[in-house]
């Protein structure tokens, strides 16, 4: 499986596939290491663990973003 693109992303829909850290920095245009901050201090999209690996299912990230925009919105 490759890495997502930007254009392949939250526009075009979410991959059916759990999604890894590199897919959430590639899909929101921040440095990989904003999302291990992120996730330390549960301010990101919510991960789950795979043995040693972070993983995040499309759905919860979909939700993340809504439950974000309805905050931009509603301030």
């Amino acid at each position: 499986m490759g890495a997502l693109k930007a254009v392949d992303t939250l526009r075009a829909g979410l991959p059916d596939r759990y999604l890894t850290p590199d897919d959430i920095a590639t899909m929101f245009g921040v440095p990989l290491e904003t999302v291990y901050q992120w996730r330390k201090k549960r301010t990101g999209p919510p991960g789950f663990r795979i043995g040693k690996h972070v993983r995040y299912d499309p759905a919860a990230v979909r939700a993340w973003v809504n439950d974000r925009m309805a905050e931009t919105e509603a301030a």
